[in-house]
């Protein structure tokens, strides 16, 4: 096959099929021989629902953007980087002309090229295009699973850069899956003083406290009938109480996207606080927007990566500060790549990061 890919054609409806192998038509691009990808829920969201809020399937689109490779070939004007280098891609070009590029801040590009979000392509191919400048290399003592681990690491760096996080906050952070587990490993890594992992799932909690997390909690369901808002507040009196976080914790990560998850959230930060929301589930919710006014809370959004986020996620794991090999639980040829996906979807609570190994690899 000149250029096997993992090809989504409709909802529901994936195939692996042969595609012309690419072309580099700009000079500064290069071509990446994918070693290994890893699945993230947005791959799985697309092939189940077919859309994530404006970004539609219109066509055929290659799945997969967490992803590193070898250099394969490399574009004229190309100067930092040769055929044979090991590089983690960064899956979001932006367009380097908007105001929003220009003033630093490309992760809002609205022109973006983002790996496997309608209409563009992704990474689950043998071959795939990517801007030089958004290819890094990564140093010898990291393998090529470590180095498509780098994006959900740049993930989390992201998350804990919009949160502004300093040495010696108290973060909360809701949600261990892979994201969560990140930022709170991040967060440990940049000095936090107190950094608690939220989970309704013990053997995630596991995972969270082998990253060294200084405390987990479960919360209690809301029994039927209740009132949501009126649970979330007697949950975060119980962690501000078992914890000694005195008025509540300085920063929070939502990390779970779970609807009472984002109502604890806001009744555990303390006034002033920072939340930072980078889960995403249901699209409308019920939010306590009172207690944000009267908290005086800084709520923020997450999408992507800001600047620097890929270099210092690199840092992280080649320093060995954040060990990423942990969280990857299986491991899938391509030719298996719809296996890989059905295990993800299932949602098993054993599985925590599926990866993908490349053609050839």
């Amino acid at each position: 096959m000149e250029n096997a890919s993992f090809v989504l054609r409709d909802i529901k409806d994936v195939v692996i099929e042969d595609r012309p192998k690419p072309v580099i038509k700009d000079p500064h691009d290069v071509m990446v021989h994918v070693a290994q990808t890893g699945i993230c829920g947005s791959d799985v969201h697309y092939w189940q629902r077919g859309r994530i809020g404006d970004y539609i399937l219109t066509g055929p689109m290659v799945l997969g953007h967490e992803s590193s490779g070898v250099v394969a070939e490399v574009g004229d004007k190309v100067t930092h980087l040769k055929p044979g280098d090991r590089v983690a891609m960064e899956p979001g070009v932006p367009c380097r002309r908007c105001d929003y590029c220009r003033k630093g801040a490309y992760h809002l590009c609205g022109d973006m090229i983002f790996a496997a979000t309608p209409p563009w392509d992704g990474t689950l191919a043998k071959y795939y295009i990517n801007a030089s400048d958004f290819c890094y290399k990564v140093p010898d003592n990291m393998n090529l699973e470590e180095a498509a681990m780098v994006e959900p690491v740049s993930v989390a760096v992201a998350i804990s850069k919009t949160a502004d996080l300093r040495a010696h906050q108290t973060v909360l952070v809701l949600g261990c899956g892979p994201i969560g587990v990140l930022c709170q490993a991040v967060a440990k890594a940049w000095g936090a003083k107190k950094v608690i992992g939220v989970d309704v799932v013990q053997s995630r909690l596991d995972v969270a406290q082998s990253y060294g997390v200084d405390h987990t909690f479960i919360p209690s369901r809301a029994e039927a009938g209740s009132d949501p808002m009126a649970h979330a507040e007697k949950v975060a009196e119980m962690i501000k109480k078992e914890f000694d976080l005195g008025e509540g914790p300085d920063v929070v990560l939502e990390c779970s996207g779970a609807e009472p998850c984002v109502q604890l959230g806001v009744y555990v930060a303390k006034r002033g606080a920072t939340f930072v929301q980078a889960g995403m589930g249901k699209e409308v919710i019920q939010f306590p927007i009172t207690a944000v006014c009267t908290r005086g809370l800084n709520i923020k959004g997450s999408i992507h990566y800001l600047t620097g986020c890929y270099p210092a996620a690199i840092d992280l794991i080649s320093s060995g500060q954040v060990d990423v090999k942990r969280l990857i639980t299986n491991r899938f040829k391509f030719e298996e790549s719809e296996q890989a996906f059905e295990l993800v979807k299932a949602g098993r609570q054993d599985v925590f990061k599926v990866m993908i190994s490349g053609v050839g690899f």
